[in-house]
């Protein structure tokens, strides 16, 4: 069985509802890699990286599947961005 690694991937951005803005870009362009799980996917201050930040609000729908609306979103969790689970 493969272990989970975690890569750290330092960026620019001017607060943290950006970096979590280009976090869910960088997540969802990902998706493609097999080997990534993007509903897991934190942000944290460069000096701060033990306080972390979620992005996605990943909570396991019934059915299957996650989540894939912003962390803390208002209203129902969705399988997809612009529409119901």
């Amino acid at each position: 069985m493969s272990e989970r690694y975690v890569v750290h991937l330092p960026v620019e951005a001017a607060d943290l509802v950006a970096a979590q803005r280009l976090a869910r870009v960088l997540a969802r362009w990902a998706r493609a890699l097999p080997q990534l799980d993007p509903g897991e996917i934190t942000v944290s201050a460069e000096d701060e990286q033990g306080v972390r930040h979620r992005v996605f609000c990943d909570l396991l729908l019934p059915g299957g599947g996650r989540c894939l609306l912003r962390a803390d979103h208002d209203g129902d969790c969705a399988r997809r961005l612009g529409g119901r689970s």
